[in-house]
C-alpha cells in the first residue's frame, strides 16, 4: 500500500520544517530542541511530529538530503579530466561544507544519535560508493596511491572536520592541514 500524498499546505509546511531544520541542525548540531525548529518554521510542534515523529527522525532526513547533494557532485566529478584533481576537489569541498555546518559534522561522525538505521545509512552507503568510484579511477590512472581506501579518505575528512574545532576556528590552519592530505593522496608522497 503506498502512501497517500499530503496536501498542498500539508507539503508546504514539511517543506518549511525541513528549511528551518537545515538551518538550525546546522547552528547548532542535534543540541536544537524540536519545539525551536517549530517555531522558526512558523508553524505549531504538533505539525513538526506529524511528519517527523522524533527529533533522530527529521535530522535523518536532513541529513539524506544533504549526503544525496553530495553524492550527486561525486558523481559529476566523475568525469573530471584529472583524476586526482577531481577526488582533491571532493575532499576539499567536503571539508568547506562541513565547516559551520554541526549536522554535517555530526553525520560523519555519527555522533550524538544513529541515523544510520534509516534513509540516511542508503544516502550514506551511495556517497561513499560515489567516494569510491573517484578514488578507484584516480588509483586506475596510477596518480594517486593504491594504499588507500575509501573508507580511510572518509575518516581523513572526518578528522579534518574535528579538528577545526580544535584549531579554534583558524581557517588558513584548517586549509593547510586538508592540502597535506590531498598532497599525501599522490602517487610518490610518503
Amino acid at each position: 500500500m503506498t502512501a497517500k500524498p499530503l496536501r498542498a499546505d500539508a507539503r508546504r509546511n514539511r517543506e518549511r520544517v525541513l528549511e528551518a531544520a537545515r538551518t538550525a541542525f546546522a547552528d547548532e548540531g542535534l543540541a536544537v530542541p524540536l519545539d525551536e525548529i517549530a517555531r522558526r518554521a512558523g508553524v505549531g510542534a504538533g505539525t513538526v511530529y506529524r511528519h517527523f515523529p522524533t527529533k533522530e527522525a527529521l535530522f535523518a532526513a536532513i541529513v539524506a538530503g544533504n549526503l544525496d547533494t553530495q553524492t550527486e557532485w561525486a558523481r559529476a566529478l566523475a568525469t573530471d579530466p584529472d583524476p586526482a584533481g577531481a577526488l582533491e576537489k571532493f575532499f576539499r569541498e567536503m571539508v568547506e561544507q562541513g565547516v559551520g555546518n554541526r549536522a554535517f559534522t555530526d553525520a560523519l561522525n555519527c555522533s550524538g544519535v544513529d541515523v544510520w538505521t534509516t534513509e540516511a545509512a542508503r544516502a550514506g552507503s551511495e556517497l561513499l560508493d560515489a567516494l569510491a568510484a573517484l578514488l578507484t579511477r584516480a588509483q586506475q590512472a596510477g596518480v594517486v596511491r593504491q594504499d588507500i581506501t575509501a573508507k580511510q579518505v572518509k575518516a581523513l575528512l572526518v578528522g579534518v572536520l574535528a579538528a577545526g574545532d580544535w584549531l579554534g576556528g583558524d581557517v588558513q590552519a584548517r586549509r593547510q592541514l586538508t592540502e597535506v592530505i590531498c598532497a599525501g593522496f599522490r602517487t610518490g608522497a610518503r
